[in-house]
């Protein structure tokens, strides 16, 4: 979907002035002070954590509501402010958040009725959640995050990443509003108008925060995780998919790149690079090639391509999430639109195959037999048992690559959102724990476990 700049600048003018106003912009979660904003959570879960299921229930439901009625401003804003990512896209992850993030029915409680009496076990609140989100997925992480931990009875202060500090407070905004509408309190989701590494800080260590949640690259998961609390951390990924002799090529080519170019390879499960064994890896390409909208780059060219989107600090954040066709013009290359991914082949070690580039280049490695292209996709994928992805039709090479690869998820002959319950069946979630272990996050990620032993007592059997 095309930007209509028009369409923006009148989208940006009123969220600005709903963001300026601030006679409300406490009141929907937005504070100066980080301590502030924490006692506000912690006042508002005070609240929270004795409504009932039902209530609780009411305030998600609005929120999933406004979610779906604000999915395009929501996806117009993000783009505009990181430059980064696809609007339709956008649109469709809203949408998905809306709809198939889990809610209270996540929650359950376990019973033991016996001659000694009842024990329950039951899902019970943390408090106040500290949560730390990205630039990529900002909205959809803050709106995602905050169904599952409001449901389970918490409220959460979030320091957003300051490159997408407008966004990120216009989802807090709606989450606030979604709540008193629904007749519960304000300051569910709270932030601060200007987040820094200093507020972040504050928020991590602070004494009324028994948990911390953080969606973004190794550092700040390493931060939470070095913090002396319970830390669930959505760290990198680099998800390779294999795609071995048996698989449906033709069906493999289509399903891969759409995988790697939704919202322009932004999301952490996206397909980042391909392994593919030799006797098929040519008619392979031919389908990426003639079609799927895929661009062949030349040796020079993949020069220049890595060049232009890596540095000497990591990636440059001027290529992160931009098109194809834009990626092309930064080194001077003129491809007509319907071009929407950069293939080559190469060695595994190629900077632009092993390192996670979060746009739009796939590199092909070539693999001699299946244990080679599982050895290879094993070491791209670097170990953080993130993502990963198979095309075959081989039951046993499918059972060999899932125990070999042990990521927190595994998607076999479709493309990688399917594991986000888009066009796979399961639910949404945008903060995938995979170094801590948790997994796709949700409602129930966000409780902890407390048994209650009744004596003796109200077995009526």
């Amino acid at each position: 979907m095309a930007m209509n700049e028009q369409l923006v600048r009148e989208i940006v003018r009123e969220v600005v002035s709903r963001l300026q106003s601030t006679a409300s912009q406490e009141q929907y979660g937005i504070f100066q002070d980080m301590g502030e904003a924490i006692a506000a959570a912690g006042k508002a879960q005070a609240v929270v954590r004795n409504l009932s299921m039902d209530q609780r229930e009411k305030m998600i439901s609005n929120l999933r509501r406004k979610i779906s009625a604000q999915a395009e401003t929501l996806a117009y804003l993000g783009v505009e402010e990181t430059g980064m990512g696809n609007v339709g896209h956008k649109i469709l992850k809203h949408h998905l958040t809306a709809e198939r993030t889990p809610g209270t029915e996540d929650l359950s409680t376990a019973a033991w009725s016996g001659d000694r009496g009842l024990t329950l076990v039951e899902m019970g609140p943390f408090g106040v959640i500290g949560a730390i989100t990205p630039c990529t997925n900002p909205s959809e992480t803050i709106l995602c995050n905050s169904i599952g931990m409001i449901a389970a009875g918490n409220t959460v202060v979030f320091n957003p990443h300051p490159q997408a500090v407008r966004t990120s407070l216009y989802a807090v905004r709606l989450i606030n509003e979604a709540s008193l509408e629904a007749g519960g309190p304000g300051q569910v989701a709270v932030s601060v108008a200007k987040p820094t590494l200093d507020t972040g800080s504050i928020m991590m260590k602070h004494k009324d925060i028994p948990l911390l949640v953080a969606t973004g690259g190794p550092g700040v998961v390493t931060a939470i995780l070095s913090s002396g609390k319970r830390g669930i951390g959505a760290g990198a990924g680099n998800p390779p998919v294999l795609v071995d002799e048996t698989a449906d090529l033709r069906k493999a080519a289509q399903d891969i790149v759409n995988g790697c170019t939704f919202d322009n390879n932004l999301p952490c499960i996206a397909e980042k690079e391909v392994v593919a064994l030799s006797p098929i890896l040519d008619e392979l390409l031919h389908y990426m090639l003639t079609e799927q909208g895929c661009y062949l780059a030349s040796q020079k060219e993949q020069e220049q391509l890595a060049a232009t989107v890596l540095t000497p600090k990591g990636l440059n954040r001027k290529c992160v999430g931009k098109d194809a066709k834009t990626l092309l013009g930064m080194i001077g290359v003129t491809v007509p639109d319907n071009i929407r991914c950069i293939v080559f082949e190469g060695e595994k070690e190629h900077p632009l195959i092993s390192e996670e580039l979060m746009m739009p280049i796939l590199g092909v490695v070539r693999a001699k037999d299946f244990e080679d292209g599982l050895e290879k996709a094993v070491w791209l994928e670097h170990g953080n048992r993130h993502s990963a992805h198979i095309h075959s039709k081989h039951i046993d090479n499918i059972t060999k690559y899932a125990k070999a690869i042990d990521t927190a998820v595994l998607v076999k002959n479709a493309p990688s959102y399917a594991a986000l319950g888009f066009g796979g069946e399961g639910y949404c979630t945008f903060t995938i724990a995979s170094r801590t272990g948790e997994g796709l996050t949700s409602a129930k990620t966000f409780t902890k476990s407390r048994r209650c032993v009744m004596s003796d007592s109200l077995c009526i059997r």
